[in-house]
């Protein structure tokens, strides 16, 4: 069978299919995806490769799409289930990436990383502009709690912070107070977004949710950019926002 792995999914991270003789592994990147998929009889997609009505055009062989990342956004999976193709994803594939990178980006923010960086290159030296703010007693809002965001309050917990959460759900989630996005949006010096990107959770993050937000919060985005409300966002970048801005 022909497996294609496209947008750079690395065969050494397809091992157990690699080494199976059953499998044939062929890398593909662009418009050579369209190529290879003809007679191929599986496709392995990350984000960049848009697997629709076109793409199953050219892959009449096609049986099943697997997505190596959490959501599938990218993968028209009415089409793929009208043609009888299988999809799957890797919900926890990249958990422990996905957190310590949002904390990362957490931590750059209140600490005012990337302006320091870019001030000391241009050769400025202003240690006063730059102090920032602790992460310990400050409030951390998530907005889902699944695998990501739990790992995400265990990290924010060990910095010394309060965690609240928000995810329509869950009825409990490992200790975490569940409260309504309302309380999560006003209560939280820092939100962090957790959500796949669907017909509830575009737009969540929109004008209103952004006037909501404490003066001095912050908002990280790890999830998907359309989660939030994009022009409302750069309004309140040019008139009305109260902190560092979005770390995405």
């Amino acid at each position: 069978m022909k497996v294609v792995a496209a947008d750079g999914v690395a065969v050494a991270s397809l091992t157990a299919l690699a080494e199976d003789d059953r499998f044939e592994i062929v890398p593909a990147k662009g418009e050579d995806v369209l190529r290879e998929v003809a007679d191929a009889d599986g496709l392995i997609v990350r984000s960049a490769t848009r697997v629709n009505a076109a793409l199953f055009d050219f892959a009449p062989s096609l049986k099943v799409v697997i997505r190596a990342g959490v959501g599938v956004d990218n993968i028209d999976v009415e089409e793929a289930t009208r043609r009888g193709v299988a999809v799957f994803n890797t919900p926890a594939a990249n958990t422990i990436a996905a957190a310590e990178l949002t904390f990362a980006l957490i931590l750059a923010a209140m600490r005012m990383v990337p302006a320091a960086d870019r001030s000391m290159r241009e050769g400025a030296w202003d240690r006063a502009a730059f102090q920032g703010v602790e992460c310990h007693g400050k409030v951390l809002g998530l907005v889902g709690a699944g695998r990501i965001g739990r790992e995400v309050a265990a990290r924010a917990r060990a910095f010394g912070m309060t965690v609240i959460a928000y995810d329509p759900y869950l009825t409990e989630a490992d200790g975490l107070e569940l409260c309504p996005l309302d309380r999560v949006i006003a209560e939280a010096d820092v939100i962090s977004l957790h959500v796949p990107l669907d017909d509830e959770t575009r737009g969540l993050i929109d004008a209103a949710a952004i006037a909501r937000m404490k003066p001095g919060s912050y908002l990280v985005n790890a999830s998907r950019g359309g989660v939030v409300d994009e022009a409302a966002l750069v309004e309140a970048l040019r008139t009305t926002w109260r902190a560092g801005g979005i770390m995405r």
